[in-house]
């Protein structure tokens, strides 16, 4: 296929059976967002509220994009800037993994670092503050109801035609800014009222499930705050993962099927196994998995990890 540009080759992500991890009783399937041309499912919420400033004039030629994020986002709006010929600046906590931030970098973003204290709302007001004081254009992810529409327009009908025809018990998400649960949740909920829509958050911030916002390691989820664009009414089921489920689950996924993921995809695996394990004889499940394992060189996904020669046989 030839493509006009590098933002065309968006979406229409594959989705891949479970063979050797799947609990013998039911079906497991996970959408491979990594397909993605800079590896993640935020590739769709940046071109999303790009084109939509475009069209709106929100977003003049050749003005700087400013947002807050945790990275994949930044790296997303930093492609989707670069193909288009805006300049991007990101404001990023100080916790997040360092590849992150040169990816963006490469990219040909800038990138602030915000104190690890002050939390994702750090980071969100410290965009804030540069938009105003320099006229940027403001991408502000967590309440753009461009990010929800495209998922609605994307996401959820990939999947409804990947499974058209066949059966669907359960789509299980976690939620970072609530695009994905939020407008795949509902085109799945309005086309088959039949399917249980899992959200997944971290057991030590899991804000939906109504307990207070704690640090955690998987990155891109649950900011300490709930964004404007999700809707907690999509979700029939919260359940809650830890951090090291997340990455139990990521590791497992690349022993035993060659998918090389993140901790978010290892936390919404982790669920969908959790959901497998009640589920009845039959049950067909879908995990999102939101990026892939490159994102994490530098975290505790690869502790352990040895770097030098192994011993010969």
């Amino acid at each position: 296929m030839i493509y006009d540009s590098i933002l065309g080759t968006i979406g229409r992500t594959p989705i891949v059976r479970i063979n050797r991890s799947a609990p013998k009783h039911v079906t497991m399937f996970v959408k491979c967002e990594f397909f993605n041309p800079i590896a993640s499912v935020k590739d769709r919420l940046a071109i999303a509220i790009i084109e939509d400033a475009e069209r709106t004039g929100k977003l003049k030629p050749g003005q700087t994009v400013v947002e807050a994020t945790s990275g994949n986002t930044g790296i997303a709006l930093a492609m989707v800037c670069a193909a288009k010929g805006y300049p991007f600046v990101a404001t990023m906590a100080e916790s997040f993994s360092i590849e992150r931030r040169k990816i963006m970098r490469m990219l040909g973003a800038r990138v602030i670092l915000t104190p690890a204290a002050e939390r994702g709302t750090g980071m969100v007001r410290k965009a804030e503050e540069l938009a105003r004081k320099h006229g940027w254009f403001l991408a502000r992810q967590f309440e753009n109801e461009a990010n929800p529409r495209y998922h609605r327009n994307t996401t959820g009908p990939e999947i409804l035609q990947d499974f058209a025809g066949g059966r669907l018990d359960f789509f299980v998400t976690g939620w970072g800014t609530g695009g994905t649960l939020t407008g795949a949740g509902q085109m799945i909920r309005l086309a088959r009222p039949e399917v249980k829509i899992i959200a997944t958050e971290p057991a030590g911030a899991a804000l939906l499930s109504g307990k207070p916002w704690q640090p955690h390691k998987i990155q891109g989820w649950t900011p300490d705050f709930v964004p404007k664009v999700l809707e907690r009414e999509v979700a029939h089921q919260i359940l809650p993962v830890t951090d090291a489920e997340a990455v139990e689950a990521a590791r497992t996924l690349a022993r035993n099927e060659g998918i090389f993921c993140g901790i978010s995809s290892g936390g919404t695996f982790a669920a969908a196994l959790k959901v497998a394990a009640e589920a009845p004889q039959g049950s067909v499940i879908l995990a999102m998995l939101p990026d892939t394992g490159e994102r994490y060189l530098s975290t505790l996904l690869f502790e352990g990890i040895a770097e030098g020669s192994d011993p010969e046989p």
